[in-house]
């Protein structure tokens, strides 16, 4: 560790509030899949930013894109026409398909935050007052704001700032039965993530989806689902729940949209669009130039590049060499995930242990929980990095070739 890494953290500890438990390391530029930190080290990024940089690490055209904007107008009010905002929103519609109307956002919680007021709103117009239920997966992840939080049914997140917003039922993912009891008259929306991510990455299966698509239908209620992680290309789709062949009416997005840089936004189905109305809601931020122009180069760049195709290989790749580490050391009991979303469950609560380890040895991995190892490179991650980070587990693992 460095002067500068020290003087830094000495900073950071004496400033900064204790709201994240950071690891001993200050990484200062990166490229593609790998970044370096303040004394010249170099490492592989498993992690991505939480699946945030799916085009790699400072990718030329996003730089580009930044630069240019940023040295000509960083920010007006939304009470104005913004430059780029409109090409971002029709390229997210094109991805999506027809029918979708945007509204921005700063983040996957605030987009989820708007998911929920829009639900809640159209359901009272159209049902009465007291259709505002809200129906999601035990083990789910919508944010950590009031609202979104009271939708992330995790009592280590909640119990802290309970009570929380009335209104939300949790049900076991992939229980159809448990879902039809819960789905009623003053059902406003259910609201799912295709596959969960911080909760251990667990897929939604393609019954279960069609079953909520169903019950939405019947009970005039939105079906949300939340693709912060799951979008831009992650799992091979542009979004997850295209491989399901379900259509959402709510579609809240974060994360990967411009490369890193926050963004975030809401898509909702004719239907749902027009019940938001001027002053319903808004930011300060959300939609601005600098980040609109990183939000198109972003995606431009992810869908020229094919890096959903890239995903899809390399994924199973990853998948099958987890499944092999697993059967020749005992140390995993589980592989699941789609494209490079992908989830190791450990035979014992070491994840923490592992990537802690891994850290030292150059590798940049996050552990879900005691026994869950999460891994969201960038999508252009390829077969050599997949080989090197098994290499590492096999070691840690403290297996015997």
């Amino acid at each position: 560790m460095g002067e500068m890494f020290e003087h830094l953290k000495e900073h950071d500890d004496e400033f900064h509030m204790n709201t994240y438990a950071r690891k001993d390391v200050l990484f200062v530029s990166g490229k593609g899949m790998r970044l370096y930190d303040d004394d010249g080290r170099e490492y592989l990024d498993f992690m991505s930013g939480i699946g945030a940089v799916n085009l790699g690490h400072t990718h030329p055209a996003v730089v580009a894109a930044v630069q240019e904007q940023v040295a000509k107008l960083t920010h007006v009010s939304n009470v104005f026409h913004v430059e780029h905002r409109a090409e971002l929103a029709g390229d997210l519609v094109t991805l999506a398909g027809d029918g979708f109307k945007v509204h921005f956002a700063n983040s996957g919680t605030e987009a989820c935050e708007a998911a929920i007021k829009l639900a809640r709103k159209r359901s009272k117009e159209r049902k009465g007052d007291d259709a505002y239920e809200i129906v999601t997966a035990l083990r789910g992840f919508h944010g950590r704001t009031m609202g979104s939080l009271a939708a992330t049914p995790q009592p280590a997140k909640q119990d802290p700032f309970a009570p929380m917003l009335p209104g939300f039922t949790y049900v076991p993912l992939n229980d159809i039965e448990a879902l039809e009891a819960a789905v009623g008259p003053n059902t406003a929306a259910v609201m799912l993530e295709p596959i969960q991510g911080e909760g251990g990455v667990y897929p939604c299966t393609s019954e279960y989806l069609e079953a909520a698509r169903a019950l939405c239908d019947a009970h005039d209620a939105a079906l949300v689902l939340d693709e912060v992680q799951t979008g831009f290309f992650r799992t091979g789709p542009a979004f997850a729940h295209q491989a399901y062949g379900v259509r959402p009416d709510l579609m809240p997005l974060a994360k990967a949209m411009a490369n890193g840089l926050p963004i975030g936004a809401l898509l909702a189905y004719e239907g749902f669009s027009e019940y938001f109305s001027p002053g319903d809601h808004g930011s300060t931020f959300a939609g601005g130039p600098v980040i609109c122009a990183a939000g198109c180069a972003t995606i431009h760049a992810l869908a020229c590049e094919g890096l959903g195709e890239n995903a899809i290989e390399v994924g199973a790749y990853l998948r099958d060499a987890l499944i092999d580490l697993g059967e020749r050391t005992g140390a995993i009991t589980e592989v699941r995930g789609a494209g490079l979303m992908v989830a190791a469950e450990l035979s014992e609560p070491i994840a923490g242990d592992i990537a802690a380890a891994a850290l030292t040895k150059g590798l940049v991995l996050n552990n879900v929980g005691e026994n869950i190892l999460r891994f969201l490179p960038p999508l252009v991650c390829g077969t050599t990095e997949i080989d090197t980070l098994c290499a590492v587990l096999y070691e840690l693992f403290d297996g015997e070739e």
